[in-house]
C-alpha cells in the first residue's frame, strides 16, 4: 500500500532568454529556496533531493543544491529530455509514496544555448535515430530543425487526416500569448493575434516561428511530503498528487509509419489512461491542464490523447474555445512552452507549480475558478511521457 503524497510547496524563477539569465545553479537555488519557504520548511528537514536537467556536467544537481545546504543527503540527477522535470518529481513522489522519505525535495533547471536543439555527441548512437530514420522514410529530411520537422509532419498528417486549418494550429499560440500576457514568470507576454501568428515566418509546415517554443533557462521546484509530516507541521489540507504515470515508446511508435504516433500520443493516450484508472476520475472532471505545447501541432494533438475532446475533434474544440477560460478546461494558463518557456529540466516542476497555485487559489489574474482537479502532460522524445493528477479536498 502506498502513502499519499502531498506537495506542500513549489516556486519558481522568471524564465529568461539564453545569455540574459544567471547560472544554473543560482536559478535552482532561488527555485528550490522559494520552493522551501512556500513549504515552510527548513532544508534540514529534506531527505532526499532530485535534480533534473538535460545540457550540463554529470554532478550539476549537486552544485545547485550545495547551494541551498549541505547535509550530505542524497542528490540524484535526472535527464529524460523535455520531460526531465517531472521525471524527477515522479522519482521524488516515489521517495515518499514508498516510505523510503517523508520530505523530499524535486528540482529541475536549465542554462540553454541560443538556436535550435541539436546533437550534443556526433561520435556514437543518437539516442533519436529511430525518429530520425523513420522521419525520412515517411517524409524525408530538409534543413529545418528536427524537432520542428518531427512536430510539424505530426501536424500536417493530422490535417491530411482531418482537413484541419492552418489557422487552427495559429489560434493555439495567441491563446498561449493571451494567457502569458497575466505570467509574471513568462518569457514571452505581448499579446498576438491569429494572423500575426500566421505572418511569422515559417518554419515547418503547418509550423510558423511562433508557434514553436523558445530555447529557454530557468528553474521551478517543488517539495514533496507524507501525510505525517504535513501534520507534524501543522500543514492542512494541502494540494496532493492523486495519480500518476510513466509510458515510454510503444511499437506503434515505429512500426505504424505514423508521424503522430512518432511524436508520442501513444505514450499520451497510455499514460493519462493509467491515471484516469488510478484515481477513478475522468477528464470531465478536471478544470486545468498543463500540457507539453512545444509546438502548437503537438498541443492540438494531446487534448485528444488526454480525451480533452474525442478523435478528430480537436478542430471545433479550439474554435469553441474549450481549451480556454470559459470553455471546458483551461490548458496551459501559464502561457505554455510557447509562451512561457521551455528550460527542458524545469518545464514539469513549472507546470507543477502552476497548478498547485491554481488548486490553492493563488493564481492571480490567471486564476482558473475553483479549480479542485488539475492536470499535467510532460513529454520528452527518446521517449517518455509524464501525465500527473493534483487534487485538492
Amino acid at each position: 500500500m502506498t502513502r499519499k503524497v502531498n506537495v506542500i510547496g513549489v516556486g519558481m524563477v522568471p524564465f529568461a532568454k539564453p545569455g540574459e539569465s544567471e547560472e544554473y545553479n543560482v536559478m535552482a537555488s532561488k527555485a528550490g529556496r522559494a520552493a522551501l519557504e512556500d513549504a515552510k520548511v527548513p532544508f534540514g528537514e529534506v531527505q532526499q533531493a532530485f535534480a533534473g536537467y538535460v545540457f550540463g556536467d554529470s554532478t550539476c544537481g549537486q552544485r545547485a543544491v550545495y547551494e541551498i545546504g549541505l547535509t550530505g543527503i542524497p542528490v540524484f540527477n535526472v535527464n529524460n529530455n523535455c520531460s526531465t522535470g517531472s521525471s524527477a518529481l515522479m522519482l521524488a513522489a516515489q521517495a515518499v509514496a514508498g516510505g523510503l522519505a517523508e520530505c523530499v525535495l524535486a528540482v529541475g533547471f536549465e542554462q540553454m544555448e541560443k538556436g535550435a536543439l541539436s546533437a550534443k555527441w556526433t561520435d556514437r548512437t543518437n539516442p533519436l535515430d529511430k525518429h530520425a530514420n523513420l522521419m525520412s522514410e515517411v517524409q524525408g529530411f530538409n534543413q529545418a530543425p528536427p524537432a520542428a520537422q518531427m512536430f510539424g509532419g505530426a501536424g500536417r498528417e493530422y490535417r491530411w487526416k482531418h482537413g484541419t486549418k492552418r489557422e487552427t494550429f495559429a489560434k493555439i499560440s495567441a491563446k498561449a500569448r493571451q494567457h502569458a500576457s497575466k505570467n509574471p514568470y513568462a518569457l514571452f507576454k505581448n499579446v498576438l493575434s491569429v494572423e500575426e501568428v500566421m505572418a511569422s515566418p515559417e518554419v515547418f509546415d503547418p509550423l510558423t516561428r511562433y508557434q514553436c517554443c523558445p530555447p529557454t533557462c530557468g528553474a521551478a521546484a517543488a517539495v514533496l511530503c507524507s501525510d505525517d509530516f504535513a501534520k507534524k507541521h501543522g500543514i492542512s489540507n494541502p494540494v496532493y498528487i492523486a495519480g500518476q504515470a510513466m509510458t515510454t515508446d510503444y511499437p506503434s511508435s515505429f512500426e505504424e509509419k505514423s508521424m503522430i504516433k512518432m511524436v508520442g500520443y501513444d505514450m499520451a493516450k497510455n499514460a493519462a489512461a493509467k491515471v484516469y484508472e488510478q484515481t477513478g476520475i475522468g477528464p470531465q472532471d478536471v478544470q486545468v491542464v498543463e500540457l507539453h505545447d512545444c509546438f502548437t501541432a503537438n498541443e492540438l494533438l494531446t487534448y485528444e490523447a488526454l480525451g480533452l475532446c474525442k478523435e478528430g475533434e480537436a478542430e471545433k474544440f479550439i474554435w469553441d474555445g474549450d481549451n480556454t477560460y470559459g470553455g471546458k478546461f483551461v490548458t496551459n494558463p501559464s502561457g505554455g512552452l510557447l509562451s512561457k518557456g521551455h528550460p527542458l529540466g524545469a518545464t514539469g516542476l513549472a507546470q507543477c507549480t502552476e497548478l498547485v497555485w491554481h488548486l490553492r487559489g493563488t493564481a492571480g489574474e490567471r486564476q482558473v475558478a475553483g479549480a479542485k482537479v488539475a492536470l499535467q502532460h510532460n513529454l520528452g522524445l527518446g521517449g517518455a511521457c509524464v501525465v500527473t493528477m493534483y487534487r485538492r479536498d
